[in-house]
């Protein structure tokens, strides 16, 4: 097995179970993505497999642009096309991550954005989480609303259904899936507190560019 395939399989491993551990799906919902550096590969979860139980060669090999399985035993995620649609529209993006964590479900379903309240969720999303158009799970329709609502942001919400997180890797767009889930709460309790302030628009671009060039050690 190709070594790239192998880190990959391992990372995505390991983001899954953070997933899980970190409540931010329950039993065998929620799928994640990631490609695979200089290949036309992506490494997926499958499809209706507890992620305590999931070890790396579980995971499905599929081909980017054409949605075949290269290596694998197991079915792909039902989330697939949505996974694909996005992959092939930012490739920016190296990682993708759905979850149906709680506070961000409770938005999609009320087809309520988040705005940009706290600083650590305008660096990650770079403005308001948008609610994509509702459909049908695992349909074509879901990936193609869902690139257009996500645009070249972090995050968006599925509507009646959950969240979409995205990053440079699989980790980061787990970061982005735990921050947005947070942010969520906060806007949920600020909302009964009064009415939540936003960041302004110059902020929000000034903290999203600060994030993308010099968070971290870069």
């Amino acid at each position: 097995m190709d070594n790239r395939i192998g880190e990959i399989r391992e990372q995505v491993l390991q983001a899954a179970k953070e997933m899980y551990e970190r409540g931010l799906v329950a039993s065998v919902w929620g799928n994640l993505s990631a490609r695979v550096p200089g290949t036309g590969l992506i490494v997926v979860t499958p499809s209706g497999v507890d992620y305590r139980s999931l070890q790396a060669e579980d995971l499905v090999v599929i081909e980017l642009e054409t949605g075949r399985v290269a290596e694998g035993k197991l079915k792909p995620t039902s989330e697939l096309p949505m996974h694909l649609a996005i992959l092939k529209a930012r490739p920016d993006v190296n990682g993708v991550m759905h979850t149906h964590s709680v506070y961000a479900s409770a938005c999609s379903a009320a087809h309520k954005e988040i705005p940009p309240i706290v600083e650590d969720l305008a660096q990650v999303v770079g403005g308001s989480v948008s609610v994509a158009r509702y459909a049908l799970p695992g349909t074509p329709e879901l990936g193609a609303n869902a690139v257009k609502a996500l645009n070249k942001k972090g995050a968006v919400l599925l509507a009646n259904h959950g969240v979409v997180g995205v990053g440079h890797d699989i980790m980061e767009a787990l970061r982005v899936c735990t921050i947005v889930e947070k942010g969520a709460q906060i806007f949920a309790i600020a909302k009964m507190i009064g009415s939540p302030v936003l960041l302004s628009h110059e902020d929000v671009a000034y903290l999203r560019d600060t994030y993308k060039d010099h968070y971290g050690q870069k």
